[in-house]
């Protein structure tokens, strides 16, 4: 740990802008904030080697180049749930202290992740705009109740657990994968990946991004279920092939999709449209009635605006007050 007397000579550089607490408790602790939110990567790199410390959320990919720049670093906060755009091995091996906030979070992606299934097993977004447009079909947007169903959970951290939290009131089934054995608990019971692919009739993912899940939800993998199902996707978009969610999605392997994460978006989130080729599973999935999308939003509320700020305040001061 390091002394309170050496944190007057800590230097922040602040790349996102995210809630003012982060700053304000940062200068209460002793800390130098600087805040650069439009420098090139380039630009950053070129001054990085002064600073003790920065917080980012998904500005730019920190790779080994930008960590061979940064000679004086002893932490980076990434005000998110993951690390996935940080080379997290060479880091540590720099012996810098890596600090993500997936609690802060959890409660945000476990609300909005029940929102989509009901809005999908209700066809909220598509009776909304039949509504608006003078439409009213009653029988065409006749739902389907949760009660009754099995969920699967893929990944069995902090957002599968909130999420199994909020099903609790539901008469449900909930059973939960995860490569870690032991996650189970009261509100989900671990299964192998057979007894999922058997029962599932909701199947939501909860998993960082890996090499091991890029990818994850492929033809294959679909094809394996016994039953056809929903699939709500609130982790990361590289987790699903698009296409092969296309191609289950017309035959009805795949009943309809919740989708807060995109395959095509751009590592900074923000930038999903930045292009004017996009695939044609894209489109399909942009005119499909039984799919719902979200803007990568699931675990962004007022609330968890300040939680992730203030767990990862609390990360760093805790290592080094």
């Amino acid at each position: 740990m390091t002394s309170t007397s050496y944190l007057y000579f800590m230097k922040v550089l602040h790349l996102d802008t995210n809630h003012p607490l982060l700053i304000e408790q940062f200068e209460q602790m002793g800390f130098q904030n600087d805040e650069d939110y439009s420098s090139s990567k380039k630009e950053i790199e070129n001054k990085i080697d002064a600073y003790d410390g920065f917080i980012i959320r998904s500005r730019f990919a920190i790779d080994k180049t930008f960590l061979d720049k940064a000679t004086n670093l002893k932490f980076i906060g990434r005000v998110g749930a993951g690390l996935e755009n940080i080379d997290v091995g060479y880091a540590k091996k720099k012996g810098i202290f890596l600090a993500a906030a997936p609690e802060g979070n959890r409660n945000a992606v476990g609300e909005h992740t029940l929102g989509m299934l009901l809005s999908l097993f209700n066809k909220l977004n598509k009776a909304t705009r039949e509504v608006r447009n003078g439409k009213w079909d009653r029988e065409g947007n006749r739902g389907i109740e949760l009660d009754g169903k099995t969920v699967g959970i893929i990944g069995y951290g902090n957002m599968g657990k909130a999420f199994a939290k909020k099903l609790k009131g539901f008469d449900v089934e909930i059973i939960c994968y995860d490569i870690k054995g032991g996650v189970g608990d009261e509100n989900a019971r671990q299964v192998g990946i057979l007894e999922l692919q058997q029962k599932t009739d909701v199947l939501s993912l909860h998993v960082p991004q890996t090499p091991e899940t890029i990818g994850m939800i492929h033809s294959d993998f679909v094809e394996a279920f016994q039953k056809p199902f929903w699939l709500l996707n609130t982790a990361r978009g590289k987790c699903v092939i698009t296409e092969d969610l296309v191609a289950h999605l017309k035959t009805g392997k795949i009943l309809g999709a919740g989708l807060d994460v995109l395959e095509q978006e751009k590592s900074s989130f923000e930038n999903m449209f930045d292009t004017n080729d996009m695939p044609e599973s894209f489109k399909y999935l942009t005119q499909a009635k039984n799919v719902l999308f979200s803007p990568h939003v699931a675990g962004w509320t007022q609330e968890s605006k300040e939680k992730l700020a203030q767990t990862i305040v609390d990360k760093i001061k805790a290592e080094f007050c």
